[in-house]
């Protein structure tokens, strides 16, 4: 397993808009949609193409094209879901599964209660997006869905990681013939004792679309 903490300005700069407390959802919504698309630029750097011959209006040249079959983009319900548009910028024709998982706030386990993809993902390309790295059992959960489901290789998109989620990752997926990266604007600190990311940024899901009561 790959982890890779994508190190620009930029993407400082926006992370740390997001995690300061005073940033409204429509704003947290704008920033985070503009950071996934920098981490998306990093996460692509390996997509399959093929090389295609094609004429500018000066001469006959080769360029490229992704290859078949299209690359598939998971959004991890519902966090993931303001993640979606800035991946999709990148990759407009990718198609895009849905997995809905709840982390247990007592055990801290992950469970699926919905699937939207492939049943056979042979020979595909994955990209799940997840904000918060923080455990790391919804991320591995989710991995080793779409590795048993025949994905070539799978890369996670996470605003943030913690220590612990990153370890748990490389525990799982050491020996996987499958390679799994992690892209992240950071590695913060550790979790506190409920599971959330030290200094993090708070609940992503909340911060992203509000709470309802």
């Amino acid at each position: 397993m790959r982890i890779h903490v994508v190190d620009h300005p930029l993407v400082a700069h926006k992370l740390s808009t997001l995690r300061d407390e005073r940033t409204d959802s429509p704003t947290f919504r704008r920033l985070a949609d503009e950071l996934v698309t920098l981490l998306a630029y990093e996460a692509t750097r390996d997509v399959l193409v093929d090389q295609v011959v094609l004429r500018t209006p000066v001469s006959e040249t080769t360029g490229v094209k992704l290859s078949y079959p299209r690359p598939l983009v998971v959004p991890i319900l519902r966090a993931g879901l303001g993640m979606l548009d800035g991946m999709v910028r990148l990759l407009p024709t990718a198609e895009v599964g849905f997995l809905g998982m709840i982390r247990d706030e007592g055990t801290l386990q992950p469970s699926t209660y919905a699937t939207r993809m492939p049943d056979d993902l042979t020979g595909r390309q994955a990209y799940v997006l997840d904000p918060m790295l923080a455990t790391g059992g919804t991320l591995v959960a989710a991995t080793q869905l779409l590795i048993d489901r025949g994905a070539r290789d799978v890369t996670a998109l996470c605003l943030l990681a913690a220590p612990e989620g990153v370890a748990l990752m490389q525990e799982a997926f050491k020996d996987s013939s499958v390679p799994v990266t992690v892209v992240t604007a950071a590695v913060d600190e550790r979790l506190n004792e409920h599971g959330y990311i030290v200094p993090g940024l708070g609940d992503a899901g909340d911060r992203l679309y509000g709470t309802a009561g």
